[in-house]
C-alpha cells in the first residue's frame, strides 16, 4: 500500500510539472489536460504492475475475459477521444476559400503545383521590390502610409451601415480573432485583452490602425504580450482595406463599461 501511495504522489507531481511547463510555453488548455492525462495513465500502469497476479484461465472463460477487457479498453479510449476538440479540415478549408473569395490573383491553395510556381514568381518580385525600397530608403514610410491609407478609407464606402457591421462581424469569425480576444463572454485565451468596451477607449480609425500595425498600440497590462509580438502583423496582407474598416466599425460599437477592457497606450 505504501508503494502505491508513493507512485500516486510521483505521478501527480509529474503531471503537475507537465501542466506548468505547457502553461509556461502558452500551450492551449487541451494540451495541458492531454499531458496531465498521460501522467495519470502512466501512474495507473505502474500501479497495475504491483497488482496481485490473476488466476490462470483457459478455454471459453479466458476468451470471454479477453473480449470484455478489450471492450472496456475501447470504450474508455473512444469516450476520452470524443471529449477532445475535433478538427474538421473541410471547415477550415471553407474559411480559407471564403477569405480569398473575390480577391484578384489569388490561387487555389489546394493546387500545390500552381501555388509553388506562383510562390517562386512572387519571391523574385519580392526581392526586386526589396532592392528598390532599400534604394529609396522608404521602408518605414511605406508601412506608415499603408496604415494611414486604411484609416482614410470611409467605413461606409460601397455599403450601408448595417452591411458594414455585418461584414465586420463576419471578419471577426473568418480571421478567428476570438482565439486571442474575448468578446461578449466568448473566446479568448488571455493572449489579448477583452474588447467589450473598446469602442469607448479607441475610435474606429485607430482600431483599424491597430489591426494593420499591431505595434501602434499596447494594451495596458499586456507588456509581455506586446514585446513578444503576440498579435501577428499579417492582416494588412490577408484583408482588404474595406474589410479592415468594417471590422473596426463593428468593434467600435462595443461600449460596455462594465467590462474591464484594458486602456490602449499609443506607441507610434
Amino acid at each position: 500500500m505504501g508503494k502505491a501511495i508513493v507512485k500516486i504522489i510521483v505521478g501527480l507531481v509529474i503531471g503537475a510539472g507537465l501542466w506548468v511547463a505547457t502553461m509556461t510555453f502558452d500551450f492551449p488548455p487541451v494540451f495541458r489536460w492531454l499531458f496531465f492525462g498521460y501522467a495519470v495513465l502512466g501512474t495507473v500502469v505502474f500501479l497495475i504492475l504491483d497488482a496481485p497476479t490473476m488466476k490462470v484461465m483457459s478455454g471459453g472463460k479466458a476468451l470471454v475475459s479477453l473480449l470484455v477487457f478489450y471492450a472496456i479498453l475501447c470504450t474508455v479510449f473512444i469516450s476520452g477521444a470524443s471529449l477532445w476538440p475535433q478538427y474538421d479540415p473541410e471547415d477550415e478549408k471553407g474559411k480559407i476559400v471564403k477569405i480569398l473569395k473575390g480577391k484578384p490573383n489569388i490561387l487555389d491553395p489546394w493546387k500545390a503545383d500552381e501555388v509553388i510556381a506562383r510562390t517562386k514568381e512572387l519571391d523574385l518580385k519580392a526581392k526586386e521590390l526589396t532592392e528598390r525600397i532599400k534604394a529609396l530608403g522608404t521602408v518605414q514610410g511605406a508601412a506608415g502610409q499603408d496604415a494611414g491609407a486604411a484609416a482614410a478609407v470611409p467605413a461606409s464606402a460601397g455599403a450601408s451601415g448595417g452591411d458594414v457591421l455585418k461584414i465586420g462581424e463576419e471578419q471577426w469569425q473568418l480571421q478567428e480573432c476570438y482565439n486571442c480576444h474575448k468578446l461578449k463572454g466568448e473566446g479568448g485565451k488571455k493572449r489579448g485583452p477583452e474588447l467589450d468596451n473598446i469602442g469607448t477607449l479607441l475610435p474606429q480609425e485607430e482600431i483599424a490602425k491597430k489591426i494593420l500595425d499591431p505595434k501602434s498600440y499596447k494594451a495596458e497590462g499586456f507588456d509581455a504580450e506586446y514585446d513578444k509580438g503576440k498579435m501577428p502583423d499579417k492582416y494588412k496582407d490577408l484583408m482588404e482595406l474595406k474589410d479592415v474598416q468594417a471590422l473596426a466599425a463593428w468593434l467600435s460599437t462595443f461600449k460596455n463599461a462594465s467590462v474591464n477592457t484594458p486602456k490602449p497606450i499609443k506607441m507610434k
